[in-house]
């Protein structure tokens, strides 16, 4: 039995965080990361004010990440996924194997939709979003000015897409409350979805 779930958040949200510490509590689980599929910095695009576009979808070899899913789900014993259960495992989660997607930038790239059980979104308000970028090392680092006049914006572009959409079924998460929280919200819902799917 398969269970895919995706995480998406904004730039610093704690997606990958949360999804490191879900595999951790989860049996025969694994996670594929949108990061991981960046083109190199010499194919994506600069706009007119010398910003490096990233945080767009042309920016990924997004096919390419489409395809790992797919292969995953074919044969997710072959993924090289640990097949150890977690102490206490319970009784709904024997005999399934469950991918963690995680990215800035998955819910409105159409082959992606019909890959997933669920959709949880992490937001943070701009302050505490700027800040938080603030204190990583990127690889191109960000340049003066980039987090104003690219990442937030288009940030806030993609959200109210989604928020435009009435068929999308997203979860909100907010990012700003703690890891602990936020892990026994999603945990508890994920034991809840396979019981339903069960049913």
């Amino acid at each position: 039995e398969l269970f895919t779930m995706f995480f998406n958040s904004v730039t610093n949200g704690g997606k990958t965080t949360l999804a490191e510490k879900l595999k951790n509590m989860l049996p025969n689980c694994d996670i594929i990361s949108q990061d991981d599929f960046f083109k190199p910095e010499s194919e994506v695009e600069t706009d007119e004010r010398g910003f490096k576009l990233y945080d767009v979808l042309d920016a990924l070899y997004m096919d390419e990440m489409v395809t790992s899913i797919r292969n995953w789900m074919k044969s997710p014993a072959s993924s090289g996924v640990v097949t150890e259960e977690p102490e206490n495992t319970c009784d709904n989660l024997k005999n399934v194997y469950i991918l963690i997607v995680e990215g800035f930038l998955l819910y409105n790239y159409e082959p992606l939709n019909e890959l997933w059980n669920r959709r949880y979104f992490l937001t943070l308000p701009y302050e505490e979003c700027k800040r938080r970028r603030s204190t990583r090392v990127y690889q191109p680092a960000d340049t003066p000015g980039y987090f104003d006049g690219h990442v937030w914006p288009m940030y806030l572009k993609y959200k109210n897409e989604l928020e435009e959409n009435a068929s999308m079924q997203v979860d909100y998460l907010d990012g700003t409350k703690s890891q602990e929280e936020l892990l026994s919200y999603v945990y508890s819902d994920i034991i809840q979805e396979l019981n339903k799917l069960r049913e």
